[in-house]
């Protein structure tokens, strides 16, 4: 099932373009990196995915379950979000804040989903602990946590293991991968990790300039 299309996008800042001439699809269980040099508008081109940005031209067509269910979304941390004072449970818990409507309480089901995304990750231990206080990698796994509360089939990640120590990176990638396979979570991923890109993906989109390349990684089924 297609989950997500784009055709001939043009993502960027303010009415500039930073890159166009995109177009790709998303089917069901698709793990697909995005690669490119600095400045080539993948940041730009994942949060206009998430609907943080709109698009200067082209579409983006959402299936029925990613427009009731929404996206997750995992962005790059600022030094000022990696020391906020308030619970994991609590940040992960936001992650349902879409789904509010008018009403100022989260539904007994969101808060039994923030239980179990934490265990889901091995991060049960620390449902009451201050966020701020935690490691990066531990970090990492709330907001990847809190990301899962937003979505139902498709995570969109920018550059999730930056600041990471290589050992956290090889644990996010393998979190990753486990949610992609296990779960069946489609997911859109920006890395510099040549390795792993080879290693984890299904698809890989280059972007560089007005140019867009989406193709098939062959190395898929001997890497996995």
């Amino acid at each position: 099932m297609i989950l997500l299309t784009c055709n001939n996008l043009c993502v960027g800042h303010e009415g500039r373009g930073i890159a166009s001439g995109i177009s790709f699809h998303v089917d069901s269980g698709d793990y697909v990196c995005v690669v490119g040099e600095n400045g080539s508008g993948k940041s730009t081109l994942i949060k206009t995915i998430a609907g943080l940005l709109p698009p200067l031209s082209g579409e983006i067509v959402l299936s029925e379950s990613l427009k009731k269910y929404g996206i997750g979304y995992l962005p790059q941390q600022s030094a000022i979000q990696r020391s906020f004072p308030a619970s994991v449970f609590e940040v992960v818990l936001s992650g349902f804040q879409n789904r509010l409507g008018f009403s100022p309480f989260y539904k007994k089901s969101y808060k039994m989903r923030v239980l179990d995304n934490l265990k889901l990750l091995g991060m049960e231990d620390f449902v009451n602990r201050c966020y701020g206080e935690l490691s990066g990698g531990q970090q990492q796994r709330v907001l990847l946590a809190r990301a899962l509360c937003s979505a139902k089939d498709l995570l969109v990640m920018d550059e999730p293991v930056t600041g990471l120590d290589p050992e956290s990176a090889k644990e996010m990638y393998s979190l990753v991968h486990r949610l992609n396979k296990e779960l069946g979570m489609s997911v859109i991923m920006i890395s510099h990790d040549l390795d792993s890109v080879k290693k984890y993906a299904t698809h890989i989109l280059r972007l560089g300039g007005k140019t867009a390349v989406y193709q098939k990684n062959e190395k898929d089924e001997q890497n996995v």
